[in-house]
């Protein structure tokens, strides 16, 4: 997939929003209890008290809901800095990023119990890439870099991003995700 252009989803009417985040934030707490191949359309539609044609109506099936909740939440998190820190040299929101998987780290261990790490990782790497590439074209100090090499460099980026990421979860380091902000921006521009 291209990483050239940024999308943009249409914004959905307020009903519908609500109601896609009761049947994701329901989809997450089910997780964190039991693994994701137990869980039933019913058991999210039971603890979001949402009826069963209005999930049809937004997704095909849990799975359908799950990659859904996962990429609006990547797509937000991942522009972040274009939309609130434009003068901000900062090219990925680490910080805002870590200390959000810090409290969810019942939902990353789920996640690799449930095989659907890969899903999360995968989503992540396209919508950082993008978001990277378009920090790039509007920082100042990386105007020099070639338009035609920014997806490349920015795909890179993403992906040590995530890379950063495991190893800060899978070994408990207690670095903060303000250390680890600063660290991966060194690696960004190379200081």
């Amino acid at each position: 997939m291209s990483t050239n252009a940024p999308t943009s989803k249409p914004k959905l009417d307020r009903r519908i929003q609500r109601t896609r985040e009761q049947l994701g934030a329901a989809l997450v707490e089910l997780i964190q209890q039991k693994p994701f191949d137990s869980i039933t359309v019913q058991d999210v539609l039971d603890r979001a008290n949402i009826g069963r044609s209005t999930f049809y109506t937004h997704f095909r099936d849990k799975n359908d809901l799950f990659l859904s909740d996962i990429d609006d939440f990547m797509a937000h998190t991942a522009t972040a800095l274009s939309r609130q820190s434009p003068e901000s040299e900062r090219v990925a929101p680490v910080k805002e990023l870590f200390a959000h998987v810090a409290e969810m780290r019942p939902f990353y261990t789920a996640m690799i119990a449930s095989g659907k790490l890969h899903d999360v990782l995968e989503i992540a790497q396209e919508h950082f890439a993008r978001g990277i590439e378009q920090r790039l074209a509007e920082i100042p100090r990386a105007r020099t870099i070639p338009a035609a090499e920014r997806g490349a460099i920015a795909h890179a980026h993403a992906g040590a991003l995530l890379s950063l990421m495991t190893w800060w979860l899978d070994r408990n380091s207690t670095s903060t995700p303000a250390e680890m902000d600063a660290l991966f921006h060194r690696i960004v521009w190379g200081s």
